[in-house]
């Protein structure tokens, strides 16, 4: 078997190295030229892939910018980008333009697996129209089926191999191929009976996410008001054995799919004349995080007699989440603008982001970054850094996170 991946980026790329792992040949097509040209020589893109394991399957992937190259192929995983746009609304731009471009190339025997999450229908709507342009039928001269990508950057307790592998096809025989597709890198296959129920089952597990972030970011906000520590509230809630599940607030919510996925499903509900009001307000509470961080800076300044124009702040972790580079709906970004336009003198130190070009910041050592500064604001608690220094050093400290609450010191204070 060989498999040609469409898109080489956070979700096409580890799946490349496991296909390749498991000594199947793959084709992999990407766009961006620089990308494929680093891959080549043995440089990951993808912080989950090291170049040691990427130069391990070399010989067993071929990285090229020409889709013409999945042609022979026995499956083509189609893993590209599909964000929102300005709107917020969904932008298929790239996944229907990488579909037509299949088309072109594609032949009959072909298994066609769209990894992407995007709303319930595209699959069918979208993807099965283009593609016979090619001449060919869907479900009958090709196979066609929608498998949700599951990627969690920076985890490792559980693998490609390891997490469910949800497949759904046009037609059974799709969802048997897609099936055996996936089964060399996969413990364990769940079919289900159409593209639409694995497409809306990925924005479920999302937007429960979302929801129940939400709903504790709320109660965060409450509990400030009443003076109650959210933290111990939580603490407490977690000790019921059954009905509870924990979930921690945070400074808004970040990366690839929670901030994005669940207004796929807003936009596609208007087709049915619902309005999902639920998950629309999950995603305006998130919004607002960002904002109530920034009132909680301004009052721990005022705690040390400082005003936010001219005072020196540190700023712990600027990616989405602990353990990682990526910065795609970073909350600290956010906030680091807001403190910008409110004339704060601003510095930041993370492991994992080395420069910040579009904010004309680099971060330095955590040693040298918090001489002579007014407040640290923990945003992202990578593991590594030692917060108890911070602590011990910081004039005042705004943990965002609750990884200081065990330092008991006046001068930190929580979300």
């Amino acid at each position: 078997m060989s498999v040609g991946i469409v898109g080489l980026g956070y979700v096409g790329l580890p799946l490349a190295v496991a296909f390749a792992e498991a000594g199947i040949d793959v084709v992999g097509v990407d766009v961006d030229a620089a990308k494929v040209a680093d891959i080549r020589q043995g440089h990951s893109h993808v912080e989950d892939i090291p170049d040691e394991r990427l130069r391990g399957v070399d010989g067993k992937i071929l990285a090229t910018t020409r889709l013409v190259e999945v042609h022979e192929c026995d499956a083509i995983l189609v893993c590209v980008p599909t964000p929102l746009n300005a709107n917020r609304e969904p932008d298929l731009g790239a996944l229907l333009g990488a579909t037509r471009a299949l088309a072109g190339v594609i032949r009959a025997g072909q298994t066609i697996i769209l990894e992407s999450t995007t709303f319930p229908g595209t699959t069918r709507e979208h993807l099965v129209p283009l593609l016979e342009e090619s001449g060919l039928e869907a479900g009958s001269d090709f196979a066609l089926a929608f498998s949700p990508e599951r990627v969690d950057p920076g985890r490792t307790d559980f693998t490609i191999r390891t997490t469910p592998k949800v497949v759904g096809g046009l037609t059974p025989s799709c969802t048997e191929r897609a099936a055996a597709t996936y089964a060399p890198i996969c413990d364990h296959i769940v079919p289900v009976s159409t593209p639409e129920v694995a497409e809306l089952s990925k924005l479920l597990e999302n937007i429960f996410r979302s929801v129940n972030i939400a709903l504790v970011n709320e109660m965060a906000i409450l509990s400030d008001r009443m003076g109650i520590d959210i933290w111990e509230v939580i603490d407490a809630a977690s000790t019921k054995p059954y009905g509870f599940m924990r979930f921690e607030p945070g400074p808004g919510m970040g990366g690839h799919c929670l901030p994005v996925d669940p207004f796929y499903l807003t936009w596609k509900a208007r087709e049915y004349d619902m309005s999902t009001e639920f998950i629309e307000l999950a995603g305006k509470v998130n919004q607002q995080m960002p904002y109530f961080c920034l009132e909680r800076i301004e009052r721990a300044l005022n705690d040390v007699a400082k005003a936010v124009r001219g005072a020196r702040v540190l700023i712990l972790g600027v990616s989405y989440k602990a353990g990682v580079g990526d910065l795609r709906e970073s909350p600290a970004l956010k906030i680091i603008r807001l403190l910008a336009d409110r004339g704060a003198e601003l510095s930041y130190h993370d492991p994992h982001v080395p420069e910040l070009p579009d904010l004309d910041l680099r971060s330095g050592p955590l040693d040298a970054a918090l001489e002579g500064i007014d407040l640290a604001v923990i945003v992202t608690a990578h593991p590594g850094v030692d917060h108890g220094e911070v602590v011990q050093r910081a004039p005042a400290v705004l943990d965002l996170r609750g990884v200081t609450r065990k330092l008991e010191a006046p001068t930190v204070s929580q979300l």
